[in-house]
C-alpha cells in the first residue's frame, strides 16, 4: 500500500480528519498532499550530539497536526508560511544541507506530510544523501505511518508536551495527546535503539589518513531524543513527564529539558492571556533540577534559562534565526541561498 493513501481518507494523526488531502482538500494541519516548506538552514542550536561541529540540516515544514496556543513556531504553523515544493526539489534542499557541512537531516513538524516527505528522502537518497534522518515532531501522529515509515527515519526527537488532558484540550485542541504521543513515543522507542558515530569532519579526516580529535563530538546516528519544554507555573506538569521518562524511556533515550518558553502574542492568539506571561525563573529551575536526581535521570540534557525573546525565529527573514545560531540555505520567498 502506497503511503499516499493515508491522505485519502487522511489518517496521518489521531484527529482521523478523513478529508481527501489528495483531492486538495485540507485537514486540521491546513495543508492538502502538497508538501510546502518554509525555510531549511544549517542549524547550531540544537543537542550537542545532533548539532556535532557541522550543525543539524533542519527543514521547516509548513502546516501543523496540533494547535499548540503557545507555539514558537507560530507564523508556519498557525498561519501557513512556506511554499510547495516538489519531491525533487525537497531531494535538493536535502543535498544542498548535506553539501553545506549538515551532520543531519532534520525535518521539524512533519506528521502531516509523511508519504510526500518520504518521496523526497528515498528521491535524496537516490541522488546521494548519506546524512541519519531526524524526525523532529510534537508526537501527535499515526503509529501506523510512523511504522511504514520507519525505513526513512534514522533518528525520533518527539516533544512530550503533557501528560494532562484538559490542559491539552483547552491549548493544543487535542484532549487525546498524553495517550496518542506516549503511545508513539513507546513506539519509536521500539523502532530504533540509541547508536553514536564519529562526527562528518572525524570521518573526513581519517578518510584523508589524519589523527582524529578525541575532543570532536559523537553524532547520534540512530535512537530517540524525548524533548519537553517547562511551562512556568505548571511544574507538575514537568514533574509527570520526567516520571514517565524514567519509568518507560530510561537507558532507552536521552532527555532533552527544554526552558525556552516564551509568551507569544500573535493577535491570533486567543489564549495568550490564559497561558504564563513571564519566563521560567530561577526557582523553578532548581526544582527541575531536583527532581532529576529524585528520578535518577542522567542521561541527556537541560537547557540553561533564556529569559529572553531573542532567539525567536522569525520566518519572513531570509535567517530566521541570529546568525550565531544557523547558516541559511533555502527560503520560501528566495529560494536556494548562500550556494
Amino acid at each position: 500500500m502506497s503511503l499516499f493513501s493515508f491522505y485519502t481518507p487522511c489518517s496521518l494523526c489521531p484527529r482521523n480528519c478523513a478529508v481527501d488531502r489528495n483531492g486538495g482538500q485540507r485537514g486540521f494541519c491546513g495543508e492538502t498532499a502538497e508538501l510546502r516548506v518554509a525555510v531549511a538552514n544549517i542549524h547550531r542550536g540544537e543537542e550537542p550530539p545532533l548539532t556535532g561541529l557541522g550543525g543539524s540540516g533542519t527543514i521547516f515544514i509548513t502546516g501543523c497536526t496540533l494547535g499548540c496556543a503557545f507555539c514558537q513556531n507560530w507564523q508556519i504553523s498557525h498561519n501557513g508560511m512556506g511554499r510547495p515544493v516538489s519531491a525533487g526539489e525537497f531531494a535538493a534542499i536535502c543535498l544542498a544541507l548535506q553539501n553545506a557541512g549538515a551532520e543531519n537531516i532534520n525535518i521539524v513538524t512533519g506528521s502531516h506530510a509523511i508519504p510526500a516527505i518520504v518521496s523526497g528522502i528515498s528521491q535524496a537518497r537516490e541522488e546521494g544523501l548519506q546524512l541519519p534522518i531526524l524526525w523532529n515532531s510534537s508526537s501527535y501522529e499515526s503509529v501506523q505511518a510512523l511504522q511504514d515509515a520507519e525505513a526513512y527515519i534514522d533518528v525520533f526527537l518527539p516533544d512530550l508536551k503533557t501528560l494532562d488532558r484538559d490542559f491539552a484540550g483547552r491549548y493544543f485542541s487535542a484532549p487525546d495527546y498524553p495517550e496518542a504521543a506516549t503511545k508513539a513515543i513507546s513506539a519509536m522507542l521500539d523502532m530504533k535503539e540509541l547508536r553514536y558515530s564519529p562526527c562528518r569532519t572525524a570521518l573526513e579526516a581519517a578518510q584523508r589518513g589524519e589523527p582524529i580529535d578525541p575532543e570532536w563530538p559523537l553524532i547520534l546516528e540512530s535512537g530517540v531524543v524525548i524533548r519537553h519544554l517547562v511551562l512556568p507555573d505548571r511544574l507538575e506538569d514537568t514533574k509527570a513527564v520526567l516520571r514517565w521518562f524514567a519509568d518507560h524511556a530510561q537507558g532507552r533515550a536521552l532527555l532533552s529539558l527544554m526552558t525556552q518558553y516564551t509568551p507569544i502574542k500573535s493577535p491570533k492568539n486567543r489564549f495568550a492571556d490564559e497561558l504564563p506571561n513571564r519566563y521560567v525563573d530561577e526557582h523553578e529551575y532548581d526544582i527541575i533540577q531536583t527532581w532529576l536526581e529524585e528520578f535518577g535521570i542522567e542521561d541527556g540534557f537541560y537547557q540553561e534559562l533564556v529569559p529572553d525573546d531573542s532567539w525567536l525565529p522569525d520566518f519572513t527573514r531570509t535567517n530566521p534565526f541570529s546568525s550565531e545560531l544557523s547558516v541559511p540555505i533555502w527560503h520560501w520567498k528566495h529560494g536556494f541561498i548562500n550556494l
